[in-house]
């Protein structure tokens, strides 16, 4: 048997939640430079901030990768209990986001909030290969990077529009403008009645469908036999890497994210020491043993694209928590938060980032199939990724505000297939019963260059480019030309 081939309006009903988490992450990316500066954080003080965010990525999304392979209840389905239970959270933390008033409350509700989205998010990357049949993967991720792209644009631009309407852009200083509160409000709004629109238009296929459609079957060896036999030398090497940082850290004064990276060198360490022993006295497969395992079994493909992840989103870490300072300094000529001069370019970064959500989800639905179906998925995904760099390094170019629309029609087709083709490669390369472990173990190399940007950049910056965050760009411009180099070794079935 053959799943049934899905109508657009039943793409769009899969797919339709995204537009919510997209408008949560979207608000997060757009603002919280924005917030922390505003509660008296320095340019020094972003990175470590912000490191909180991809932290929570790593730990939750192979956590409930694993567990929701391992979900069913019932009419409620396996992914749905996650999307519903992640966008109450999120919600949340967005209602209660503006009325921080201390950087600890809002480094710790950015926690909780990127918490939750990714809890909804990661089975959302399963859902669609659930759903959907393998020649459906590029129209479903296509649509699903589509309302990603218009949820972002509606987050995005509504600081903006509320400032136009008369909404005030200015605050006390330590104070929260008006235009981002009420825009956090409806985005929690509008993100959880979009999830809840898919929890409500859908229905998932139960264990027994599954196998009658042939994707219930596990692929390769139980995780606690392969972790068996597996050398105990490695985690001692990583442990070992971990206490070497953290001893150069304080040795050499390095800034005080680093400490995270050595605390996550030292863990990972530890936790994959743990897993090996406990399969060699043949404890029965539990969760850690399953993900460590899964992590050290991934399949070729999803080897080589976790290359092209980690200097993809390192770029796009970059961009994120230093285009607002960018643009506010070296465009609108400011660095004070509580200046009109500042929030304009804040205002604008809004818009840039709308600009680049819309070029993407047009690029998702017209330009990339019509790339894919005459080139191939990986040199389609190329092609987005040097758009993505001329975008970088136009910044460096441009003088005017306004024609850094350029850059985003760049970086937004570069976002498209950032969002599209890797997924689209997996989904129709990986076992259906392991689906959601490895979507969420493929977002390690998502977040692990978050972290290292985040423990890094502020280093490198404050070393080589004091006060002059624009440089960061062209390390964003580099890496996504090191992700195209990557892409190229990645070999997709009946592509030449």
């Amino acid at each position: 048997m053959e799943k049934p081939r899905q109508s657009w309006a039943g793409l769009a009903n899969i797919s339709f939640g995204f537009f919510g988490i997209q408008i949560g992450f979207a608000l997060q990316n757009a603002n919280m430079s924005r917030i922390f500066q505003t509660l008296g954080a320095s340019m020094d003080d972003l990175p470590w901030l912000w490191a909180a965010a991809p932290l929570t990525g790593l730990l939750v999304q192979p956590v409930i990768g694993h567990m929701s392979d391992k979900t069913w209840l019932g009419r409620l389905g396996r992914r749905r209990p996650y999307f519903l239970a992640g966008a109450v959270m999120a919600a949340l933390s967005l209602f209660l986001m503006p009325y921080s008033g201390a950087l600890l409350m809002a480094a710790l509700l950015l926690w909780t909030l990127d918490a939750s989205l990714n809890v909804s998010m990661e089975p959302f990357r399963a859902f669609v290969g659930d759903m959907l049949r393998k020649d459906q993967h590029n129209a479903g991720y296509a649509v699903q990077t589509a309302f990603i792209g218009f949820g972002a644009v509606a987050a995005s631009a509504f600081p903006w529009l509320l400032d136009h309407m008369g909404v005030a852009n200015e605050a006390p200083e330590g104070v929260i403008p008006d235009t981002v509160r009420y825009s956090f409000w409806a985005g929690g709004i509008a993100l959880f009645v979009a999830v809840l629109w898919t929890v409500l238009n859908t229905k998932e296929y139960s264990p027994a469908e599954l196998a009658a459609f042939g994707e219930a079957e596990q692929a390769g060896a139980a995780p606690t036999a392969s972790l068996a036999d597996r050398d105990s030398k490695g985690p001692f090497v990583w442990i070992i890497a971990g206490i070497a940082t953290l001893l150069l850290t304080y040795r050499f004064a390095l800034e005080k994210e680093v400490y995270l990276l050595a605390g996550l060198l030292i863990g990972y360490g530890l936790i994959s020491l743990i897993a090996i022993r406990m399969a060699r006295a043949g404890r029965p497969a539990s969760m850690l043993t399953g993900i460590v395992g899964d992590f050290s079994g991934m399949p070729e493909v999803m080897k080589r694209l976790a290359w092209v992840q980690f200097f993809t989103w390192s770029a796009l870490f970059i961009m994120w928590f230093n285009t607002t300072p960018i643009v506010a300094k070296d465009f609108f000529g400011s660095t004070d938060p509580t200046s009109q001069a500042f929030q304009d370019g804040a205002n604008w970064v809004g818009i840039l980032f709308a600009i680049q959500s819309l070029v993407a989800a047009v690029a998702a639905l017209t330009l990339l199939p019509f790339l894919a179906g005459r080139i191939g998925k990986v040199r389609t995904h190329i092609v987005g990724l040097l758009c993505g760099a001329a975008g970088f390094a136009s910044f460096f170019v441009i003088k005017d505000p306004n024609w850094l629309i350029l850059s985003e029609i760049g970086l937004g087709i570069a976002w498209a297939s950032i969002l599209a083709m890797p997924y689209s490669i997996l989904a129709s390369s990986l076992p259906q019963a392991k689906l959601g472990i490895y979507m969420g173990l493929f977002n390690v190399f998502v977040v692990l260059p978050q972290l290292l940007v985040g423990t890094l950049m502020g280093t490198i910056m404050k070393l080589l480019f004091p006060g002059e965050p624009i440089w960061t760009l062209a390390f964003a411009a580099a890496t996504l030309v090191l992700a195209a180099l990557a892409m190229r070794r990645v070999e997709v079935p009946g592509e030449a």
